[in-house]
């Protein structure tokens, strides 16, 4: 399949489904935090991802082959791999799925912004400038809210930092010598290089048990097979096929369902300014990654 110069109906479904994937994911892993700490479940769905990935790579006959000129970016990758998953498990233990979601998927903003400064050819247009302030007014504002759920300025801090990781291996994906390795090689670089750092450091946080259940293990099963291995897999492809703007703009999509599944499936309550915040955001990354028309 030839790289596409704009979206079509089946990136557009695909990448629809991925984002409500993601959304029901940032649910799995509040939930899974009841029987696992974080780290240690970030760390144990790496080293399953690794397992996974291998498996499926042997099976369709992939080359395990990583071009020399792409090595050191796919360290860099998986260092920020095990970054951003430290900073989001930690994040969704401390806070509200829904106040991690909102800030975790305003990665296209970060992604837009280094994109400007980055790639001469990236103009700052007035509505990008105008996304880009609404995005961040966005954030800001579901950060300031303080009252009703279980909130945490730590865990606020933690999900920016998750996101602004986020758009920088999308940033690696696409302008270092990684763009021309296939996704799975990429995927399966980051999940190894992550996987026993997380796992190294997951005794800094606390016990690495709790009360483990059912339920829990389901969860990191879930994560291991259908997210960090075979979900990212297809997000990796994607990143290929559809420019790297139009595959971030779908993001929105995960935070809103984020927040309706922390109230459907938990039971969270939800500030009407973390809708007034999300409504921001999304407007926001919809203007910064809209194509401009052609005269």
């Amino acid at each position: 399949m030839e790289r596409k110069t704009h979206m079509d109906a089946f990136g557009a479904a695909c990448l629809t489904a991925f984002a409500l994937h993601l959304a029901f994911n940032q649910v799995v892993i509040k939930v899974t935090a009841g029987g696992f700490s974080p780290v240690f479940a970030a760390g144990l769905r790496s080293a399953g991802a690794v397992v996974v990935l291998l498996v499926w790579m042997r099976v369709r006959g992939v080359s395990f082959h990583m071009p020399r000129a792409a090595r050191p970016w796919a360290v860099l990758s998986g260092l920020l791999f095990a970054f951003e998953f430290t900073c989001l498990f930690t994040a969704l233990d401390l806070t509200t799925v829904s106040r991690a979601s909102v800030i975790f998927y305003s990665m296209p903003l970060w992604l837009a912004l280094a994109s400007v400064v980055l790639m001469p050819d990236e103009r700052l247009t007035r509505r990008k400038a105008l996304g880009l302030a609404l995005a961040m007014g966005g954030v800001a504002l579901a950060m300031s809210d303080r009252g009703g759920g279980h909130v945490s300025w730590t865990g606020d801090l933690l999900a920016v930092a998750s996101a602004l990781s986020w758009a920088g291996i999308a940033l690696l994906v696409r302008v270092t010598p990684l763009a021309d390795v296939p996704p799975a090689q990429q995927l399966i670089s980051q999940v190894a290089v992550s996987a026993p750092i997380l796992l190294l450091i997951a005794p800094l946080f606390g016990p690495l048990l709790r009360e483990v259940e059912v339920i829990h293990i389901a969860g990191m099963v879930f994560q291991t097979v259908a997210v960090a291995s075979l979900g990212f897999l297809a997000w990796f492809w994607l990143m290929k096929q559809y420019p790297a703007n139009s595959v971030a703009s779908f993001s929105f999509i995960s935070p809103v369902a984020s927040v309706l599944f922390g109230w459907l499936l938990l039971g969270e309550r939800v500030a009407p300014s973390i809708w007034v915040a999300l409504a921001m955001v999304a407007v926001g990354i919809t203007l910064i990654n809209r194509r401009p028309r052609v005269r």
